[in-house]
Parts: C-alpha cells; sequence; structure tokens
C-alpha cells in the first residue's frame, strides 16, 4: 500500500504570526520516520511530509497539495493537541480532493480523548490509539478493523467502535532505524536547540518508551505504564549509524527518562568507550537516582549534558506534582553532575495548579543558585490524559482556555488563582528568563563557550536577516501581538470539553496520582469498578459507541 504519513505544524510561537520558533530549533519528527521504516519493512510504500520541515511551504491547501502529490491511498496524521486541529483542516481538504483515501489519526491527542474524537470530525476514518506500529500495519495490510487492536473506527452501520488495546511491543530491538533519509533537508536543513551542542551535524534518537513515575501533569496515554528500553547494543548501533550514514555528531536522546534502566546505560557507556564514535549526546537524568560512577560514565562515553526535572522550587508545589524529588536531592546533584565534568540543565514549569507570585520567584532564586549551565522553563498546559486534567477543566484551581491550538507549553493557556491575568504571568515569565541569561553566571560560562558553539554562532549568523526581522516585527508590534493573542478566536469546528476515555491502568495511576492521602492502587482500583464495562480494560464508553 502507498502511505504518507504527515507532521502536521500548528502554532509553535504566537497564533496568527510568524512562525520563528524554528530559526532556533528544527528537530526531524521521529515518530512518523520510526512508523515509515516500519511499514517499510514489511513492503509498503512510504512518503514522509513534514508541515514545520525547512521546504514545506505555509498555508494548509499548500501542504495537502504535496501530500496528494504522493498519490497516497492511505493518510497518517501523527498530531499533537496544538496540532490537531491543522490536521483536521489538511484532512477534509484532502478528503474533498480524494474522498478515496483512508485517513487516519494518531498521536497523544487521540490517545487519550478516544472515539469522541470520531464523533464530531467525520472526515477521519480511524483512530490509532496507543502505540501505533501494529495496528497501522494491520491496516495497511488489509486486515479487517474489527480484528485490530488499539483501532476505533465506524462500522457500515456509522456506529463508533472501539477495538481493545493491543498487546505492547516487548523488543523494541525489533524496531528497524527511523526513515531519517525520506525526511527532506535531514540533517543539514534541521537543527537542535541552539547553544545545547557542541559538533554538527545534530538528531534526535528515543531509546525507550514508557516512563516508570507519575507525574501529575504528564500524558502517558500512548505507551500506559509499561516501561520498555532498545539494549545497548542497538542503541550504540544506532548511534553509529546515524554518524556514519549521515554525518551526525551530536544526538539528543529525548526518552522521558534515558537512565531509568541503570545496568542499560552503563552497558551502552561501556561500549562507546571501548568503540567510541566521537560522537557527543545530551540524555535526561531522575534527580536523586543517579550515582557518581553513572556520570563519570556517562561522560566518559561522550555525554555533554544531562537534563532533570525539577518543575518547581516551592516545596508544596513540588509535593504536589513532582513527588519524591526534593531541593536538597536537585543541589546534590547538580554537584555531581559538574564534578563528573558534564553540563547541568534544569527542565521547570510555570503555571500549573498552585502557582502563585511568590512560588515563582522561589523557583527563580533557586534557579540562580544552583549555577545552571542551561534552562528551560516551559508554560504548563494541561494535557487530556494526565491526572491533573479534572482539577484544572473544572475551575476549582484557576481559569483554562480549552483551545487546543495553543496547548502547545507556548502560550498560559491556564491561569491559576494565584494570580490575577495572564499578563502578570507573562510579565513574570519574562522577568525570570532575562534574568537567568543576564546573569553573571550565565554570561561567564557562555563568554567561555564561544568557540564551543562556534556553530550554533555560525547558525545565527547565517540566519541573520531572519534573527533581525524576527526581533524587530516583536518589539515593534508588542501591542498588535497582545491583543491578537487576547482576541484569537476558537477554531469553529474545536469541541468543547470532551472526556478522555481512559484505560483502567491509567485512571487508576490518575487516582493514585492526585489522591492528597496515599492510596495504594487496590484502593483506587474501588473507585472505579463501577466504571468498568466487562471484557476490556477501558472505561465506560460514551453513548453511541460499541465495544469490542
Amino acid at each position: 500500500m502507498r502511505i504518507t504519513l504527515v507532521h502536521p505544524a500548528g502554532f509553535n510561537f504566537v497564533p496568527g504570526q510568524p512562525d520563528f520558533s524554528v530559526l532556533a530549533n528544527r528537530m526531524p519528527p521521529i515518530g512518523i520516520m520510526q512508523m515509515a521504516s516500519w511499514l517499510e519493512k514489511f513492503g509498503h510504500s512510504v512518503a514522509l511530509h513534514d508541515c514545520l520541515g525547512p521546504y514545506a511551504p505555509p498555508g494548509i491547501a499548500a501542504n495537502a497539495e504535496i501530500v496528494l502529490a504522493t498519490e497516497p491511498e492511505m493518510v497518517g496524521f501523527s498530531a499533537t493537541t496544538s496540532g490537531f486541529m491543522d490536521a483536521v483542516d489538511m484532512a477534509l481538504y484532502i478528503r474533498e480532493k480524494r474522498p478515496d483515501i483512508r485517513i487516519v489519526f494518531g498521536n497523544v491527542h487521540v490517545s487519550s480523548l478516544g472515539a469522541p474524537i470520531l464523533e464530531h470530525f467525520p472526515e477521519i476514518d480511524c483512530l490509532v490509539i496507543g502505540e501505533g506500529e501494529g495496528a497501522m500495519l494491520d491496516l495497511a495490510d488489509g486486515k479487517p478493523p474489527e480484528t485490530i487492536g488499539n483501532l476505533i473506527w465506524r462500522d457500515p452501520a456509522g456506529r463508533i467502535v472501539a477495538n481493545p488495546r493491543r498487546d505492547r511491543i516487548l523488543d523494541l530491538d525489533e524496531l528497524p532505524f527511523p526513515a531519517y533519509e525520506k525526511l527532506a533537508g535531514f540533517p543539514h536543513a534541521y537543527h537542535l536547540p541552539l547553544f545545547a551542542y557542541e559538533k554538527r551535524y545534530g538528531a534526535t534518537m528515543i531509546t525507550s518508551r514508557g516512563c516508570p513515575y507519575t507525574c501529575s501533569f504528564c500524558d502517558r496515554t500512548v505507551f500506559e505504564r509499561l516501561y520498555k528500553t532498545n539494549s545497548a547494543q542497538y542503541t550504540y548501533d544506532h548511534m553509529k549509524y546515524l554518524r556514519d550514514n549521515f554525518g551526525v555528531w551530536h544526538i539528543n536522546m529525548y526518552d522521558d527518562l534515558f537512565t531509568a534502566k541503570k545496568q542499560r546505560v552503563m552497558d551502552l557507556c561501556e561500549l562507546l568507550i571501548e568503540k567510541p564514535l566521537g560522537v557527543q549526546w545530551n540524555c535526561a537524568i531522575r534527580t536523586g537516582h543517579t550515582s557518581d560512577e553513572m556520570l563519570a560514565k556517562l561522560k566518559q562515553a561522550g555525554a555533554l549534558m544531562v537534563s532533570m526535572g525539577v518543575e518547581s522550587a516551592d516545596p508544596g508545589m513540588m509535593e504536589r506534582h513532582k513527588a519524591g524529588v526534593t531541593l536538597d536531592a536537585v543541589r546534590d546533584t547538580v554537584r555531581q553532575i559538574h564534578a563528573a565534568g558534564l553540563r547541568a540543565k534544569g527542565l521547570f514549569i510555570f503555571g500549573m495548579p498552585g502557582e502563585t507570585p511568590e512560588t515563582v520567584k522561589v523557583t527563580s532564586d533557586f534557579i540562580l543558585s544552583l549555577d545552571l549551565d542551561e534552562m528551560n522553563m516551559t508554560k504548563f498546559s494541561p494535557l487530556h490524559g494526565a491526572p491533573i486534567w479534572d482539577e484544572c477543566v473544572s475551575g476549582e484551581s484557576g481559569d483554562f482556555i480549552e483551545d487546543w491550538r495553543l496547548m502547545n507549553c507556548l502560550n498560559f493557556v491556564f491561569l491559576p488563582n494565584g494570580f490575577s491575568s495572564r499578563d502578570e504571568m507573562d510579565a513574570l515569565y519574562n522577568w525570570h528568563v532575562k534574568r537567568f541569561y543576564d546573569s553573571k553566571g550565565y554570561r561567564r560560562r557562555f563568554a567561555k563557550r564561544l568557540w564551543q558553539h562556534r556553530w550554533s554562532l555560525w547558525h545565527v549568523l547565517k540566519h541573520l536577516p531572519e534573527t533581525i526581522a524576527a526581533a524587530r516585527y516583536f518589539s515593534a508590534n508588542k501591542a498588535q501581538i497582545e491583543q491578537a493573542r487576547r482576541e484569537f478566536a476558537l477554531h469553529p469546528r474545536q469541541p468543547l470539553g470532551l472526556k478522555p476515555m481512559l484505560s483502567t491502568d491509567l485512571q487508576v495511576d490518575n487516582i493514585v496520582a492526585m489522591s492528597p492521602v496515599k492510596l495504594s492502587r487496590r484502593e483506587a482500583m474501588k473507585q472505579i469498578i463501577p466504571l468498568v464495562y466487562e471484557g476490556s480494560g477501558s472505561c465506560a464508553p460514551p453513548a453511541g459507541v460499541t465495544a469490542l
């Protein structure tokens, strides 16, 4: 079968304004690249289109025409929440031009919401929820839809049918390397976040699926509770493949938690030490769960920087959203990282329920005290399948604008009760970012590493006209941009208030994560038993939805 997989654009900065974010960071859509290589392994012909790619035109129609030009029999959209409505608009355009093409949607947004998506969007033929390789292969092979696990579809009578979940892939080494070669402009026209690498060109890898922890803000509806990894040898071979075939010399490991399986990490480091590739790489670690020995091995194996999720420095906020992490553990981990000769990057979230101007200032002070090499502060966006979703939409902790296009962690869609306005939040956010990058510690480190960052500097110089245009645009049009942000209208077809259709396991996880008292999984299960329908691990489907 001829299949085209699409990564829709969505809004990546300010709605209705030019998207300059790709100047600082344009990363390959690794999900559709992985799916492409999997389907081709079994004899299908696959094309890719990245609507955020270096050669993609602006606009729905222009991108849809590129997809149509590949003459697909099936089009698969991998859409996050913020990119979903762009994908829908493209799907409608394709449906009107070529009604014979099967249109399939996957990724986290449809995995968390499930069947209600089909009720609202008739141009979508079916949804692939959870891990997608098995269901997509079955569709491409022409198997009857009623036999395909992880599929939500319409039967001949028009009824929406939610098939049971299928078993996860237990051996991730069965997956071929992502189809990097199908991505126009890779690697030279894609780039990692500026000043986070020393060698070019860069690429991304994901070497595990799932996460063993349950944070309040994290949606795990795709891979649920099962944590699986590629082997050390597979990961080493993947890194070597990128170096030898594409000239990639820096890799960002975008696993949710790269070091959760410690022996695998140590084995990989040993391979990289014994047979060096000359490739540098970054990864994420868990605060308080990393030894001096592991950090030393990471450094020897070519790691440049490690990231750790902290989220907040307010003890109450940490207990509520990131249980198990303490400020003392964060300080100790940063000291360990620096002692090993690695760079330390802290990851924080601004604006979760319970946030106030005081908690933000406490976090900002703490960040500066850590002497971090890099910092990323995300604007909180609730996710449909996260434990905290119900609290956010209830209104008890703040005001929520449920505009899917704005839920990209770049807009304050949630206003906690502790703030008077989103303008106040934006001002405090900008104050902190300026404070960090203007700090003496950061400026000193940056100046010392100017030569190491020469490729980032070259990228800025190469795109200087666009960079200057971006600076002038946003400085000259502040009032208009703020007005556009405030008056930005909801997409006319986006529904409001859809309830996530979560599996039993995830319902239990969410109850445990958000309970003010410590609950066992057995105790949490008792709270949802009335919702479980016989013969499936999912909660009762909405009216009009059939469960096989």
